[in-house]
């Protein structure tokens, strides 16, 4: 090859290398860009027995410096970064809800009992029962304003798990397009893809993972294999498949993700979508905004039901025995839209004990042979047993009534405390009514001629099955040290330092100072020392100006109610407030950290892929010089020709 020839071939290359080194300055702050480096190597030699001589250069090829592992490890920490960040800008908005001095539920609870104290205060007159009236409604609006809002989150994460899939269906389309280009465009030897499609390919997957964590296998002829989930492809050569946000079959206003397979939608497990804005959403929901739900929802069932039973046991201001203060909810109960249509179950869950209640929901199915509840914060099963019943069987505090018949696999939705708040209301309509009387009266003769006393006395709920009619007198003797005179036809029962006797109905029953005594439902204690003959009445109260019953109201507040008689009202709700404190500062540290990871994965992926303007301006001196030299060669080749000429004339 003549000199001429040589020197072109290396101004041809150094010119790619300078429209190389141009195009790296050019895209150097273009987000998925991979520098690019002209790769040379020498031409075939010519000769023979005297040697070889060069006969120039060639290019190899472009090449694009990127590192897959990297790259993997920057996906997984921007599936990571992206979620977390996103479920810290949801939990924080619960956390500042439920934490607020001002707008939260501690205040609403404090100032709601202090207006029960006050009825003890005035003996519940006419101020104090408005008073009541108004902390009362306060307390319901408060439950239901953080209900609305708490709704409001929820409604926002179905909007936003709609946008995420939307999102990801859009992504795996273009990166199936880009997949059939770059395979189209890709010489047969595989050294020379067109770069920038590979760039936009991995751009388009680093996106991907912001929104949900996907894997990434190579497949043939430079394409790759996206997958998310539990495997579930979503790009496999040109081909993409779909995602779909749907309705939950359990619960219709709760939006889920579903695999499009065949035109049919298959809902994906929760748990396997992570990482990502998806991810986060999903995660959230399940393990804050459910739990925050439903506790919010639990203390207001307690306190209804807690404050109504106690209103249940005692006069209004009308000399009536009281009714429910608070409205309470009932479970939601929603059957699987997939179930049998012919399928004639019906279950109804109702709180029975509201002490005993979780913040769980529960799964119902049928297994083909028994019905079967699954407690879902932990999975534990209780068969209802025996089928068909013949009473509701009572699971943490719910009476489960189960009746009809199903198919081998139907299952149904029971949520015992999400409306709890929502539903809670003021069910009286006058003050009148709040019962703050107790509904007995207990005195002593003046004609006693012992010192024997009788306490104020206090009801169950047993009382309410048979209240008094009219009063009783008991009568003590000196000869038997007994009692008579209890209500005919009940048994007895006598309690004296922790230990307790029962005694038949028309039973001789002794006196003991300082002994309770139980009979009907109505509990009372003697002390001192009666005379022969003496007696104790107890009567039905008249009701005014009493507020023994007030006084048992107001103490609720310091009574542990929940969690099997553990909390109160306000611990199991600061329970709550920790909780979601607690994790709202986790996702903080972890979020931090995970930014932190990020940023190294990204600085190392950077430094294989990334453009260096000092590097490069480097090279585009070095290139220069290389054009330069290449084309003095041409030039010297040319008067070398032009001598060779004036020798011939």
């Amino acid at each position: 090859m003549s000199l001429l020839s040589i020197g072109k071939t290396g101004l041809y290359a150094a010119q790619a290398a300078l429209a190389t080194t141009g195009n790296n300055i050019s895209n150097a702050n273009v987000a998925g860009y991979s520098r690019e480096v002209v790769v040379q190597a020498a031409s075939t030699p010519m000769g023979g027995t005297n040697g070889y001589i060069g006969t120039g250069t060639q290019i190899a090829q472009v090449k694009r410096y990127s590192d897959d592992f990297l790259n993997a490890q920057v996906r997984t920490a921007q599936a990571s970064s992206s979620g977390l960040d996103a479920y810290q800008a949801q939990v924080q908005q619960v956390d500042n809800l439920l934490a607020d001095t001002t707008s939260g539920l501690s205040p609403a609870l404090q100032d709601f009992f202090a207006s029960v104290q006050n009825l003890t205060g005035d003996g519940a007159g006419v101020s104090s029962r408005g008073s009541f009236m108004t902390s009362a409604d306060t307390l319901a609006a408060r439950f239901q304003s953080m209900n609305g809002r708490l709704d409001e989150i929820r409604k926002g994460v179905n909007t936003q798990i709609t946008a995420s899939v939307t999102t990801i269906n859009t992504y795996a389309n273009q990166i199936a397009q880009l997949n059939d280009q770059i395979g189209k465009l890709t010489d047969p030897s595989g050294l020379n893809p067109p770069n920038e499609l590979l760039d936009k390919r991995d751009q388009l997957i680093m996106d991907l993972n912001k929104q949900v964590k996907a894997t990434v296998v190579p497949g043939d002829n430079n394409s790759l294999t996206v997958s998310i989930g539990n495997g579930q492809p979503l790009v496999v050569g040109r081909s993409a498949f779909q995602l779909a946000a749907t309705n939950s079959p359990t619960d219709q206003t709760r939006t889920t993700v579903g695999y499009v397979l065949q035109g049919k939608i298959t809902p994906l497990a929760e748990s396997s979508l992570t990482g990502g804005e998806l991810g986060a959403a999903l995660q959230f929901r399940t393990q804050s905004l459910d739990l925050a739900q439903n506790s919010l929802g639990r203390v207001a069932i307690a306190v209804a039901t807690s404050m109504n039973d106690q209103n249940h046991l005692g006069l209004d201001g009308n000399g009536k025995p009281g009714g429910d203060i608070f409205t309470i909810a009932s479970a939601q109960v929603t059957k699987n839209v997939n179930n049998n249509q012919t399928s004639t179950t019906a279950i109804t869950a109702s709180v029975v004990d509201a002490t005993k209640l979780t913040t769980s929901d529960y799964k119902v199915d049928f297994d083909g042979t028994n019905y079967n509840v699954y407690r879902l914060a932990d999975n534990k099963k209780t068969v209802i047993s025996p089928f068909p019943q013949a009473q509701a069987q009572v699971i943490d505090g719910l009476a489960f009534s189960v009746t009809g018949a199903a198919d081998a696999g139907d299952n149904f939705l029971v949520r015992p405390t999400q409306a709890g708040a929502s539903n809670f209301k003021l069910a009286l309509t006058d003050g009148a009514q709040i019962a703050a009387a107790a509904p007995i009266a207990t005195s002593v003769p003046l004609t006693n001629s012992g010192s024997g006393k009788i306490s104020a006395g206090s009801i169950d709920q047993t009382y309410l099955g048979a209240p008094l009619a009219g009063p009783v007198t008991l009568t003590y003797s000196t000869a038997t040290a007994t009692l008579s005179g209890f209500p005919a036809g009940q048994p007895v029962s006598m309690t004296v330092n922790g230990t307790t006797t029962s005694y038949p109905a028309g039973a001789s029953v002794p006196f003991q100072d300082g002994a309770s005594y139980t009979v009907g439902g109505m509990s009372f204690m003697l002390n001192g020392a009666p005379g022969n003959g003496d007696t104790f009445k107890i009567a039905p109260n008249a009701g005014l100006g009493d507020t023994r019953n007030a006084s048992l109201m107001a103490d609720l507040q310091s009574k542990n109610i929940l969690d099997g008689g553990k909390a109160t009202y306000q611990s199991a709700y600061a329970t709550l407030v920790s909780t979601i404190g607690n994790k709202t500062r986790e996702v903080q540290a972890n979020a931090e950290a995970a930014t932190s990871q990020l940023t190294q994965a990204q600085a190392a992926a950077n430094n294989v892929s990334g453009v260096n303007l000092d590097e490069e301006a480097a090279n585009l001196l070095k290139y220069q010089q290389a054009y330069q030299a290449s084309g003095k060669v041409m030039q010297i080749a040319d008067t070398i020709f032009n001598a060779l000429l004036q020798i011939g004339h």
